[in-house]
Protein backbone atom coordinates (compact mmCIF):
# COMPACT_ATOMS: atom_id res chain seq x y z
CA UNK A 1 0.00 0.00 0.00
CA UNK A 2 1.17 3.52 -0.80
CA UNK A 3 2.55 5.51 2.12
CA UNK A 4 0.72 8.72 2.98
CA UNK A 5 1.49 11.55 5.35
CA UNK A 6 -1.43 13.98 5.47
CA UNK A 7 -4.98 12.64 5.20
CA UNK A 8 -8.15 14.67 4.73
CA UNK A 9 -11.43 12.87 5.36
CA UNK A 10 -14.88 14.18 4.41
CA UNK A 11 -17.88 12.49 5.97
CA UNK A 12 -21.56 12.79 5.15
CA UNK A 13 -24.91 11.43 6.24
CA UNK A 14 -24.00 7.84 5.39
CA UNK A 15 -21.67 7.68 8.39
CA UNK A 16 -24.38 8.58 10.90
CA UNK A 17 -27.31 6.82 9.22
CA UNK A 18 -26.38 3.51 10.85
CA UNK A 19 -26.63 5.21 14.23
CA UNK A 20 -30.25 6.04 13.47
CA UNK A 21 -29.76 9.65 12.35
CA UNK A 22 -32.32 10.50 9.69
CA UNK A 23 -30.86 11.54 6.36
CA UNK A 24 -32.41 14.11 4.06
CA UNK A 25 -32.13 12.28 0.75
CA UNK A 26 -33.01 8.69 1.58
CA UNK A 27 -36.47 7.26 1.00
CA UNK A 28 -38.58 8.40 3.90
CA UNK A 29 -35.90 10.93 4.86
CA UNK A 30 -36.35 14.45 6.13
CA UNK A 31 -36.82 16.05 2.73
CA UNK A 32 -39.93 13.93 2.16
CA UNK A 33 -41.47 15.34 5.31
CA UNK A 34 -40.50 18.98 4.81
CA UNK A 35 -39.62 21.16 1.85
CA UNK A 36 -36.04 22.36 1.97
CA UNK A 37 -37.31 25.89 1.33
CA UNK A 38 -39.37 25.70 4.51
CA UNK A 39 -36.85 24.42 7.03
CA UNK A 40 -33.35 24.95 5.65
CA UNK A 41 -33.20 28.45 4.23
CA UNK A 42 -32.99 31.92 5.82
CA UNK A 43 -36.19 32.80 3.92
CA UNK A 44 -38.01 29.85 5.45
CA UNK A 45 -36.93 30.91 8.93
CA UNK A 46 -38.10 34.48 8.32
CA UNK A 47 -41.45 33.23 6.98
CA UNK A 48 -42.27 30.65 9.68
CA UNK A 49 -39.74 30.63 12.53
CA UNK A 50 -41.88 28.36 14.70
CA UNK A 51 -41.85 25.61 12.06
CA UNK A 52 -38.07 25.85 11.70
CA UNK A 53 -37.37 25.96 15.43
CA UNK A 54 -39.70 23.02 16.06
CA UNK A 55 -37.99 21.04 13.30
CA UNK A 56 -34.50 21.62 14.74
CA UNK A 57 -35.63 21.14 18.32
CA UNK A 58 -36.75 17.65 17.30
CA UNK A 59 -33.43 16.95 15.56
CA UNK A 60 -31.42 18.28 18.51
CA UNK A 61 -33.35 16.11 20.95
CA UNK A 62 -33.09 13.04 18.74
CA UNK A 63 -29.33 13.06 18.22
CA UNK A 64 -28.75 13.10 21.96
CA UNK A 65 -30.37 9.66 22.13
CA UNK A 66 -28.11 8.16 19.44
CA UNK A 67 -24.71 6.51 19.82
CA UNK A 68 -21.61 6.49 17.60
CA UNK A 69 -21.16 3.40 15.48
CA UNK A 70 -17.99 1.48 14.51
CA UNK A 71 -17.24 3.95 11.70
CA UNK A 72 -17.09 6.87 14.13
CA UNK A 73 -14.91 4.89 16.54
CA UNK A 74 -12.57 3.78 13.76
CA UNK A 75 -12.02 7.36 12.57
CA UNK A 76 -11.33 8.42 16.15
CA UNK A 77 -8.76 5.62 16.40
CA UNK A 78 -7.13 6.71 13.14
CA UNK A 79 -6.79 10.28 14.35
CA UNK A 80 -5.15 9.15 17.58
CA UNK A 81 -2.80 6.57 16.08
CA UNK A 82 -1.79 8.11 12.75
CA UNK A 83 0.73 10.62 14.21
CA UNK A 84 2.38 7.74 16.07
CA UNK A 85 2.65 5.69 12.90
CA UNK A 86 3.70 8.61 10.70
CA UNK A 87 5.53 11.24 12.79
CA UNK A 88 4.46 14.66 11.60
CA UNK A 89 1.51 13.20 9.72
CA UNK A 90 -1.98 14.58 10.16
CA UNK A 91 -5.61 13.54 9.87
CA UNK A 92 -8.10 16.33 9.19
CA UNK A 93 -11.72 15.29 9.61
CA UNK A 94 -14.28 17.48 7.85
CA UNK A 95 -17.94 16.60 8.23
CA UNK A 96 -21.14 17.73 6.59
CA UNK A 97 -23.02 16.21 9.51
CA UNK A 98 -24.44 18.40 12.24
CA UNK A 99 -24.48 15.71 14.95
CA UNK A 100 -21.73 15.17 17.54
CA UNK A 101 -21.16 11.46 16.92
CA UNK A 102 -17.61 11.95 15.61
CA UNK A 103 -16.64 13.67 18.84
CA UNK A 104 -18.29 10.97 20.92
CA UNK A 105 -16.46 8.41 18.78
CA UNK A 106 -13.13 9.87 19.86
CA UNK A 107 -12.34 12.42 17.14
CA UNK A 108 -10.85 15.76 18.15
CA UNK A 109 -10.90 19.03 16.26
CA UNK A 110 -13.67 18.02 13.87
CA UNK A 111 -14.44 20.69 11.26
CA UNK A 112 -18.24 21.00 11.08
CA UNK A 113 -18.58 22.81 7.77
CA UNK A 114 -22.39 22.84 8.01
CA UNK A 115 -22.59 23.77 11.69
CA UNK A 116 -23.80 21.78 14.69
CA UNK A 117 -27.13 20.88 16.23
CA UNK A 118 -25.72 21.26 19.73
CA UNK A 119 -24.71 24.89 19.36
CA UNK A 120 -26.84 27.98 18.80
CA UNK A 121 -26.06 31.31 17.19
CA UNK A 122 -27.30 34.59 18.60
CA UNK A 123 -28.01 36.87 15.68
CA UNK A 124 -28.16 39.86 18.02
CA UNK A 125 -24.61 39.71 19.43
CA UNK A 126 -23.04 37.18 17.01
CA UNK A 127 -22.01 34.68 19.68
CA UNK A 128 -22.32 30.91 19.68
CA UNK A 129 -23.13 28.71 22.65
CA UNK A 130 -23.38 25.03 23.48
CA UNK A 131 -27.08 24.16 23.58
CA UNK A 132 -29.01 20.97 24.27
CA UNK A 133 -32.53 22.22 24.96
CA UNK A 134 -35.35 23.66 22.82
CA UNK A 135 -35.43 27.02 21.07
CA UNK A 136 -39.15 27.22 20.30
CA UNK A 137 -39.92 29.21 23.46
CA UNK A 138 -37.33 31.86 22.47
CA UNK A 139 -34.89 31.53 25.40
CA UNK A 140 -32.53 34.45 26.04
CA UNK A 141 -28.98 34.47 24.74
CA UNK A 142 -26.52 33.55 27.53
CA UNK A 143 -24.33 36.48 26.48
CA UNK A 144 -26.69 39.37 25.74
CA UNK A 145 -30.10 38.10 26.94
CA UNK A 146 -31.75 38.88 23.58
CA UNK A 147 -34.31 36.27 22.40
CA UNK A 148 -32.65 35.89 18.99
CA UNK A 149 -31.09 32.43 19.08
CA UNK A 150 -31.24 30.31 15.93
CA UNK A 151 -29.87 26.87 15.06
CA UNK A 152 -26.16 27.09 14.32
CA UNK A 153 -26.67 25.16 11.11
CA UNK A 154 -25.63 26.32 7.65
CA UNK A 155 -28.74 26.64 5.53
CA UNK A 156 -28.98 26.61 1.76
CA UNK A 157 -27.81 29.97 0.48
CA UNK A 158 -25.39 30.46 3.39
CA UNK A 159 -21.62 30.05 3.30
CA UNK A 160 -20.22 26.87 4.94
CA UNK A 161 -17.94 27.35 7.91
CA UNK A 162 -14.11 27.23 8.03
CA UNK A 163 -13.59 26.91 4.29
CA UNK A 164 -10.13 28.49 4.47
CA UNK A 165 -9.01 25.76 6.91
CA UNK A 166 -10.48 23.04 4.72
CA UNK A 167 -8.76 24.20 1.55
CA UNK A 168 -5.48 24.68 3.45
CA UNK A 169 -5.68 21.05 4.60
CA UNK A 170 -6.57 19.86 1.10
CA UNK A 171 -3.56 21.70 -0.32
CA UNK A 172 -1.26 19.57 1.87
CA UNK A 173 -3.12 16.27 1.48
CA UNK A 174 -1.56 13.08 0.18
CA UNK A 175 -4.86 11.21 0.51
CA UNK A 176 -8.44 12.46 0.34
CA UNK A 177 -11.18 10.11 1.55
CA UNK A 178 -14.91 10.70 1.14
CA UNK A 179 -17.17 8.61 3.37
CA UNK A 180 -20.94 8.32 3.15
CA UNK A 181 -21.57 11.36 0.96
CA UNK A 182 -23.96 11.81 -1.94
CA UNK A 183 -21.61 13.99 -3.98
CA UNK A 184 -24.56 16.31 -4.59
CA UNK A 185 -23.93 19.23 -2.23
CA UNK A 186 -21.33 21.85 -3.07
CA UNK A 187 -18.76 22.98 -2.18
CA UNK A 188 -18.05 19.64 -0.44
CA UNK A 189 -18.76 17.69 -3.62
CA UNK A 190 -15.88 19.52 -5.31
CA UNK A 191 -13.23 18.60 -2.72
CA UNK A 192 -12.24 15.45 -4.60
CA UNK A 193 -11.35 17.44 -7.70
CA UNK A 194 -9.36 19.91 -5.61
CA UNK A 195 -7.45 16.99 -4.09
CA UNK A 196 -6.75 15.43 -7.47
CA UNK A 197 -5.50 18.72 -8.86
CA UNK A 198 -2.71 18.80 -6.25
CA UNK A 199 -1.84 15.16 -6.84
CA UNK A 200 -3.47 13.48 -3.84
CA UNK A 201 -4.79 9.94 -4.00
CA UNK A 202 -8.58 9.78 -3.67
CA UNK A 203 -10.76 7.10 -2.11
CA UNK A 204 -14.54 6.82 -1.82
CA UNK A 205 -16.14 4.68 0.89
CA UNK A 206 -19.88 4.60 0.41
CA UNK A 207 -23.00 2.46 0.47
CA UNK A 208 -23.41 3.15 -3.24
CA UNK A 209 -21.57 5.17 -5.84
CA UNK A 210 -21.96 8.91 -5.41
CA UNK A 211 -22.62 11.48 -8.11
CA UNK A 212 -18.88 12.19 -8.16
CA UNK A 213 -17.58 8.61 -8.15
CA UNK A 214 -15.76 9.08 -11.44
CA UNK A 215 -13.33 11.48 -9.77
CA UNK A 216 -12.04 8.92 -7.26
CA UNK A 217 -9.09 6.66 -7.92
CA UNK A 218 -10.82 3.91 -5.92
CA UNK A 219 -14.33 3.25 -4.63
CA UNK A 220 -15.24 0.69 -1.97
CA UNK A 221 -18.92 -0.04 -1.40
CA UNK A 222 -20.66 -1.26 1.73
CA UNK A 223 -22.09 -0.11 5.07
CA UNK A 224 -19.87 2.50 6.74
CA UNK A 225 -19.82 0.51 9.98
CA UNK A 226 -18.08 -2.31 8.09
CA UNK A 227 -15.91 -0.75 5.40
CA UNK A 228 -14.56 2.17 7.42
CA UNK A 229 -13.11 0.05 10.27
CA UNK A 230 -11.68 -2.36 7.68
CA UNK A 231 -9.99 0.50 5.80
CA UNK A 232 -8.61 2.04 9.00
CA UNK A 233 -7.21 -1.32 10.12
CA UNK A 234 -5.62 -1.81 6.71
CA UNK A 235 -4.10 1.68 6.74
CA UNK A 236 -2.69 1.38 10.26
CA UNK A 237 -1.24 -2.07 9.49
CA UNK A 238 0.49 -1.00 6.29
Amino acid sequence: MQTYRNIVILTGAGVSAESGIDTFRSAGGLWEQHRVEDVATPEGFARDPDLVLRFYDMRREAIQTKQPNPAHHALGQLEREWPKKVPGGSVTLVTQNVDDLHERGGSLGVIHMHGEHLTVWCTACDTRHRWTGPLLDRPPCPACSAPYLRPDVVWFGEVPYRMDEIFAALSEADLFVSIGTSGAVYPAAGFVRTAREIGAATLELNLERSQGSQWFHETRLGPASEIVPAWVAELLAS
